[in-house]
């Protein structure tokens, strides 16, 4: 009896986490190293050609749990512009979701000390299937029959993206078209709510060779909860990175990075659920490495590493 109710209590929590991230981008423990996929203003801001790509496996040790993959590119053009490509591919149960977004920014200089504002758009398409065949049903048939094949959603955002050497600060919508998704599912309609995006963060040289960025990242949808990260990363001779990361109410995460070269950076964030999933899961898991196509003679003497 213990068993069943410990069951029912599992499908119960992932089809309310299914119904919210339906209204919500994909989330990213390691979000200070990937802000272009959900802020426009970001793109190019780096000052070269940057290609990144991250794997995250969200609740290891559950069936159908979410799995997010993450490619951009992206790279400045005439000295005060962006542009940026991003494909993300979402995996949660039955559904899948494609993302595919071309992003644009124009930087305005702010003053002789080097601060500048990306102001930024995106467009793009959002492929959205769902295969009930992938799951375990007492009438599959009749679940078969709502079935979603490559349904085809417009996207349109935008975002602002503040920063200088030691900080920052970006605003963004990244979903300003209200989508109607999950009818037939629901047999009803169900329209995409806004979504609100604020993260920000800073440097303090603590030494010589030892820097401190704590950072926040905040995610509203109207009629969700206010989804709040803040972290604290410690930077060692410009190589080695350490932190952690607390997603309030839902996790803790210790974060590792490493500067290989002045061209590539390698990242693992490893998540301890500290909600009611954390009795059915083992964690979750992301990695990334990111590209940046500069001399091999450059020295990286900038504090920034966001």
């Amino acid at each position: 009896m213990k068993l069943f109710h410990s069951h029912i209590t599992l499908i119960l929590i992932l089809f309310g986490i299914l119904y919210i991230r339906a209204q919500q981008n994909p989330q990213y423990t390691q979000y200070q190293f990937n802000p272009m996929t959900v802020n426009a203003g970001y793109t190019g801001s780096r000052g070269d050609l940057t290609l990144m790509a991250l794997y995250r496996s969200q609740w290891s040790g559950i069936e159908g749990a979410p799995r997010t993959m993450t490619f951009s590119i992206e790279s400045p053009i005439q000295g005060f512009d962006g542009l940026g490509l991003s494909v993300i591919q979402d995996e949660l149960g039955p559904s899948q979701e494609t993302y595919m977004d071309a992003n644009y920014a124009h930087t305005l200089i702010l003053n002789s000390s080097g601060a500048r504002l990306g102001l930024g758009i995106k467009a793009g398409v959002r492929l959205l299937s769902i295969d009930w065949s992938r799951g375990r049903f007492r009438d599959p048939e009749a679940v078969f029959n709502t079935n979603i094949n490559s349904k085809l959603l417009p996207n349109l955002g935008v975002g602002s993206f503040f920063y200088n050497q030691r900080s920052y600060i970006g605003f963004s919508i990244p979903n300003l078209i209200p989508n109607v998704r999950y009818e037939e599912f629901k047999e009803a309609e169900e329209t995409e709510r806004l979504q609100y995006y604020l993260i920000g963060g800073h440097v303090f040289q603590l030494a010589e060779d030892i820097k401190f960025k704590p950072s926040f990242y905040l995610k509203f949808v109207q009629g969700n909860p206010l989804s709040k990260d803040v972290s604290a990363n410690f930077l060692f001779y410009d190589t080695l990175s350490l932190g952690a990361n607390y997603r309030f109410e839902e996790s803790l995460s210790g974060v590792l990075g490493m500067q290989i070269t002045p061209q590539i950076i390698f990242g693992y964030a490893y998540d301890y659920n500290t909600n009611e999933l954390n009795v059915y899961n083992s964690g979750s898991h992301e990695i990334f490495l990111r590209y940046q196509l500069v001399s091999k003679n450059t020295i990286l003497k900038s504090p920034r590493f966001f």
